[in-house]
């Protein structure tokens, strides 16, 4: 018995890690876009021309927008888990931090290896924090939700509503260029290449460890949350 709680605890442990490390990474990258200057992410255009109208930072708006969002699961009637709740507040609070750390960059020379690695690193903060398996971002909620709601597939949804939010924050001041177009052709291979490299096994018959509301979740398909697998390459539900 005391094996078996022992191995429990470890699985337990490791997810926790991966999910705040992937956050964490999720915002630094985030911010590494920032400062390239070249285009960001499609709801990141909407937080910085958020930013730019209202003075706040790109990571608090990032928070603010992330708690609004999640409001909107209630009519939705989708269940939050851990990973989601702390998906509103580490991200954003990464980003600032990042931030304040990497000052702006002004060479051409530097500002594209910079780009690629906030994609790349984008790429690999989504594979460890969808393994964690602790529940979808809220974003990821939204999308889900409107799927069931809707009877539309995740891919028509989830392009409408990031169709909508680029358009939205490039009206407001937000960054579009080249490393959005990039950033959107890679990021499901990158998501797809580290949600298999960071796959936790699943816990040995016994453990205790379950799948429960506000525990760890699928990614989500078309027809729902599922069994714990990685989405079909270029589909990954991203952690935003």
């Amino acid at each position: 018995m005391a094996r078996t709680t022992g191995r429990s605890s470890t699985h337990l442990t490791r997810r926790l890690v991966q999910l705040y490390v992937g956050l964490a990474l999720y915002g630094a990258s985030s911010a590494l876009l920032v400062r390239a200057g070249l285009g960001l992410e499609p709801w990141g255009v909407l937080h910085q021309g958020l930013a730019e109208r209202t003075g706040i930072s790109i990571g608090v708006v990032s928070i603010i927008v992330g708690a609004v969002v999640l409001l909107l699961w209630i009519p939705l009637r989708q269940r939050p888990g851990l990973g989601t709740v702390s998906n509103v507040f580490v991200v954003g609070l990464a980003m600032d931090g990042t931030l304040a750390v990497v000052g702006d960059l002004d060479a051409l020379g530097v500002r594209i290896p910079v780009m690629v690695l906030g994609i790349v690193l984008n790429g690999v903060a989504t594979g460890l924090y969808i393994a964690a398996r602790f529940g979808p971002g809220p974003r990821d909620g939204l999308m889900t939700g409107l799927n069931h709601i809707t009877g539309r597939s995740i891919r028509l949804v989830r392009t409408a509503l990031e169709v909508a939010v680029v358009a939205t924050g490039f009206v407001l001041g937000g960054s579009v260029g080249a490393g959005t177009v990039l950033y959107a052709l890679g990021i499901g291979p990158l998501a797809q290449l580290f949600l298999r490299m960071f796959a936790l096994p699943a816990p040995a018959a016994g453990t205790g460890v379950t799948v429960a509301s506000g525990e760890p979740s699928a990614p989500a398909t078309a027809a729902g949350p599922g069994p714990v697998a990685a989405p079909p390459s270029g589909q990954a539900i991203l952690p935003q």
